[in-house]
């Protein structure tokens, strides 16, 4: 793991100033760049878009904020305008050497640390965020997000830009017809909401997919033994790969066969013939403790 840092520990960023479409093109000129597709490579071109999510975020002064995949760099930007201190995990090489660069010539002052790393790597950081913020890659947002809230309890509360999909799959509640998987093991670490869409106009190159701001806050509840969320999460994966069988069939292979299946859901308050889709993730929970005894 590389790391850059630019600014003291008691810089505060003064005058900052954000990218545009002209700037964004310059610097992927400079660094002969082509967004890639493997990387998720999408770049915000305005920065009404970066104010927004700063704002939806409502990072403060003072804040440390984790922010995967930066890219060129606008939300960077963005958040050091806002006056937090920005950790900032990119796994391309050239980006991640260019980001001090850019920070140094449009926001002096800032604190900026680049970590260049697999985001689905990381098990430590230099400083403990408190907030994330970032405009996650689509083809591994959800992995990424779960990662870091697992390994990273000091994050309380953060925004993510994702495609429309994925957004609404998050902040699902039971009963909806994306309610799955995500969902529940979003939940499990605290509650989510969607925050706003966000136009394809406003990055480059322009997406085939919408996207939308999802908001989440760290909810104390107690759902923090590894055990309980390891078992927890597999419960969760068996009941939503059959979603439209009855638990008792679906959780079969995870507890055992479909009468252990039965009998578990029953130790935990719950119908065997009740469906995954209806289930909160406490639900959930009843059903790992009593498959654990």
């Amino acid at each position: 793991m590389d790391s850059a840092d630019s600014g003291g520990p008691d810089a505060a960023a003064s005058s900052v100033s954000l990218l545009g479409p002209a700037e964004i093109r310059d610097l992927a000129g400079l660094l002969d760049l082509t967004p890639t597709k493997k990387l998720g490579q999408n770049f915000v071109i305005d920065a009404n878009t970066v104010r927004k999510i700063v704002r939806v975020a409502k990072v403060e002064p003072g804040d440390t904020v984790v922010e995967i995949g930066p890219g060129l760099g606008s939300l960077t930007l963005g958040l050091l305008e806002a006056g937090a201190a920005v950790v900032a995990v990119e796994i391309d090489g050239r980006l991640a050497a260019q980001l001090p660069v850019t920070v140094s010539q449009l926001a002096p002052d800032a604190r900026l640390t680049v970590v260049h790393d697999d985001a689905l790597r990381i098990l430590s950081l230099p400083d403990e965020p408190t907030r994330l913020v970032a405009n996650l890659p689509y083809n591994v947002s959800v992995p990424v997000l779960l990662h870091f809230l697992e390994h990273f309890p000091s994050i309380r509360s953060g925004v993510v830009m994702v495609q429309a999909e994925v957004g609404h799959r998050l902040a699902a509640e039971p009963g909806s017809k994306v309610y799955g998987s995500p969902s529940v093991k979003a939940a499990w670490y605290g509650s989510w909401r969607t925050a706003g869409q966000v136009s394809r106009q406003v990055f480059w190159p322009v997406p085939n997919v919408d996207s939308v701001l999802v908001g989440f806050e760290r909810v104390g509840s107690g759902l923090d033994t590894e055990e309980l969320r390891v078992r927890t999460f597999e419960i969760v994966d068996a009941a939503f790969q059959q979603r439209r069988k009855m638990l008792r069939q679906s959780l079969s292979v995870v507890l055992g066969d479909s009468q252990n299946a039965a009998r578990t859901l029953e130790a935990a308050g719950l119908p065997p013939t009740e469906r995954g889709e209806q289930l909160t993730v406490h639900d959930f929970l009843a059903i790992a403790k009593a498959s654990l005894g």
